[in-house]
């Protein structure tokens, strides 16, 4: 599979150097990578890899669950890799770790008695595994989230050059057309694909839309298959409803999540515990009603509004059964699904870029804040346009009931900074902390 560099791969390298190392923990959905980039990790960075995987080898359960000792545990593993897995210089990878809870728990052992192996564990269930009481040492490894490819990061494989020079980009001014133009039908292509990825392989560099499409498709089958396999019975048709449902919620025009939407009679308690198994296993981003913009934004919180997004847009396009070639319109990227793949789009953007969650808001019915951001110590409204048309009362009646000291609008208008509203472009949303540096907040 082509290779992709990913942000992701520096913090990969901080771990693997820092002084008190701590066992490592990827968390991600399903296909976004964590194997990929365990497997480049060790094969780059250490001596040796070894890897191994609960799911592919079930038998490797019993290494963990008949003894704690790490030695013993690494004197089995090494019989079992063919070689000794030694201190610092062999990357010990467990995959599909959420297969073995024994393993999970054994990463406290490692880290307080054998702190100098690197140990690297990754699953594609994990936070659904962990929300489990007990089931693991709360304290004794490092997280880190595994997020589908950024826009930014299939521009670096698709367009080198032009990478570059939305990076050195420091001004809040219009970017010549040449440039604008080509980011833009890049972002098109962007949004075939998603970030997952083996579909942005696919697509890269012949544009092949139709193996794309089959890619994806295979996904969303692998993510069916899930449900069925690791949720509990009750839940299975329950979390199907839900996870059908989600493109008809968002294309209601306020995309608040409806029940009713879901299953004609269905009540909140019947598909509370749906919804959290897909937040759980990654494959959702949940965003609550914001009653009142101050912080903590988690005080103000409206537990019983939220809107419901997916982890990757590619994937919200194939589930809504969306074609390719709905995307070629250049007045308006989203015509036909009003704007949803726009908001998940920037949503995911904004995810791996702030540590708050965002929220969004509403006005007496009269306005709708999409998205409010947590930066420093302030909160930002923004608002997502699918197009050109940016015309909206929603900012201007947010900004006259709290005075934010900079409002940001996401739309397909050029880079623009005014009278406290600044215009990032859809594709350039990856760029948003940056560009509230460079406007002095």
């Amino acid at each position: 599979m082509r290779e992709f560099n990913r942000e992701i791969q520096a913090r990969l390298l901080q771990w693997k150097n820092g002084p008190n190392r701590k066992p490592l923990v990827l968390q991600g959905a399903r296909q976004v990578g964590k194997t990929h980039l365990l497997k480049q990790l060790g094969n780059t960075a250490f001596t040796e890899m070894a890897y191994f995987n609960f799911e592919e080898q079930p038998t490797l359960k019993q290494l963990f669950e008949n003894t704690k000792d790490v030695q013993h545990i690494i004197q089995n593993l090494s019989l079992v890799y063919g070689r000794p897995i030694l201190p610092n210089t062999t990357l010990l990878v467990l995959d599909e770790v959420q297969e073995c809870n024994a393993a999970l728990n054994t990463l406290k052992y490692f880290y307080e008695n054998a702190p100098q192996y690197a140990v690297a564990a990754a699953g594609s269930l994990l936070g659904i595994t962990l929300s489990t009481p007990g089931s693991f040492p709360v304290g004794k490894v490092h997280f880190m989230e595994v997020y589908p490819l950024s826009f930014m990061e299939y521009l670096q494989a698709a367009n080198p050059t032009l990478h570059q020079y939305v990076q050195q980009l420091t001004t809040l001014a219009p970017m010549p057309d040449i440039f604008f133009t080509a980011l833009q039908a890049h972002f098109r292509h962007y949004s075939i694909s998603g970030g997952m990825p083996e579909a942005m392989a696919t697509l890269l560099p012949t544009v092949d839309v139709q193996a794309t499409e089959s890619i994806l498709k295979d996904i969303l089958q692998a993510y069916s298959l899930d449900f069925a396999k690791h949720a509990p019975t009750k839940e299975i048709a329950r979390i199907n409803h839900v996870w059908q449902s989600i493109p008809a919620q968002l294309a209601r025009e306020n995309k608040k999540f409806l029940y009713q939407t879901v299953k004609t009679g269905a009540r909140a308690r019947e598909y509370e515990d749906a919804l959290l198994w897909l937040l759980q296993a990654g494959l959702i981003y949940k965003v609550p009603l914001c009653k009142k913009p101050h912080l903590p934004l988690s005080a103000y919180d409206d537990l019983s509004a939220f809107k419901i997004y997916l982890a990757d847009v590619g994937l919200l396009r194939k589930l809504a059964q969306l074609p390719p070639n709905a995307l070629e319109n250049t007045q308006s990227l989203f015509t036909e699904f009003k704007g949803a793949l726009a908001e998940n789009y920037v949503l995911q953007s904004l995810a791996r870029q702030f540590e708050v969650a965002p929220r969004y808001w509403t006005s007496a019915g009269n306005a709708e804040v999409d998205f409010l951001l947590h930066y420093k110590n302030e909160v930002l409204p923004c608002e997502v346009k699918a197009g050109l048309n940016t015309r909206s009362q929603s900012l201007s009646v947010y900004q006259s009931a709290y005075q934010p000291p900079l409002r940001i609008r996401y739309s397909l208008k050029n880079l623009d900074y005014n009278d406290g509203l600044l215009n990032i472009p859809l594709f350039l949303a990856d760029r948003t902390q940056q560009f509230l540096v460079a406007a002095g907040l």
